[in-house]
């Protein structure tokens, strides 16, 4: 999507963004360069389009075999901020993502070679019903018996029109994954939970094999079968933009698990990532400065 940031009185910062972009962006700031990075949706055929192709090509994010739909738009969404805390406007009701099952063929060959597959429940939102079911089935049908599906519930509920329809793809979706990434903020409203645990509980019933609760500046709760480990947020920096906190945690984390299998290292890295981002502006912070090689 086209992200609009505060800039200053009555200015603007424009730049390219979106939950699942975020997360591969921070993946991709974590792992070695060998290791293959690839994003699927799908975008127009306008030069704003094409800008955005090119962004996250140049980040290291291979946008191969990307379907392209004629007379359809990125969609478009502005930060407002509250001493930190962020809120979105969203226009993104003919967005080209809506579209990206309209040749999923392309879709189902990538899944099909991929070690980690990423979903949001974002993207469950924003299809139409019966391409949010055969997304799901196609991924379940499609992924390797040995690979790892994630998953990110995301719940935004502005962008459900069913709360019924929204509980069911989630936790369909959360009970196929081996790692699921919920907030708890999100899940209290929409599912009932009284605690972070009653979420990994819930998640880990559904058939999900890890649960990874993010909780703001509360501790990280990792429930993994009967295991619970908690984890402390660092302390010591200031809140700028909570923007895609929770993308970046689970980026960094599914990156640093996938090269040292620790879940101690991965959360570690993870809560690192995200404290950096909610230091900066906007959703997607420099690798350079990620790295620490700017300051």
């Amino acid at each position: 999507m086209v992200e609009l940031s505060p800039a200053g009185s009555g200015l603007w910062r424009q730049s390219f963004a979106g939950d699942v972009l975020n997360t591969l962006w921070y993946a991709r700031a974590v792992l070695r360069e060998n290791w293959l990075v690839q994003f699927h949706s799908a975008v127009g055929m306008d030069p704003v389009s094409n800008d955005m192709l090119r962004f996250i090509e140049t980040a290291g994010i291979s946008c191969a075999n990307m379907p392209r739909i004629e007379d359809r738009h990125p969609g478009l969404y502005i930060i407002n901020l509250d001493k930190g805390e962020r809120s979105f406007h969203y226009w993104r009701d003919t967005s080209a993502a809506r579209l990206m099952l309209r040749d999923s063929q392309i879709l189902w060959k990538k899944i099909e070679v991929a070690d980690v597959v990423y979903l949001s429940g974002i993207t469950l939102a924003i299809l139409p019903p019966v391409d949010a079911e055969a997304l799901l089935q196609g991924i379940e049908k499609r992924i390797k018996p040995d690979a790892i599906l994630a998953f990110d519930p995301n719940i935004r509920t502005e962008l459900w029109d069913d709360p019924g329809w929204m509980r069911n793809l989630i936790s369909r979706a959360g009970g196929m994954a081996e790692i699921v990434f919920p907030s708890f903020c999100d899940e209290q409203l929409s599912f009932g939970d009284v605690s972070i645990e009653a979420t990994a509980d819930r998640y880990l019933e559904l058939g999900a094999s890890q649960v990874v609760v993010k909780n703001g500046e509360n501790p990280t709760l990792v429930a993994n079968g009967e295991i619970r480990q908690e984890f402390p947020v660092p302390t010591g920096f200031d809140v700028v933009d909570t923007t895609a906190a929770g993308d970046s945690f689970a980026g960094a984390y599914l990156a640093k698990l996938a090269t040292t299998g620790s879940i101690t290292k991965s959360v570690e890295t993870a809560q690192a990532c995200a404290a950096r981002v909610v230091s900066h502006n906007g959703a997607l912070v420099p690798h350079k400065l990620l790295r620490g090689e700017e300051t």
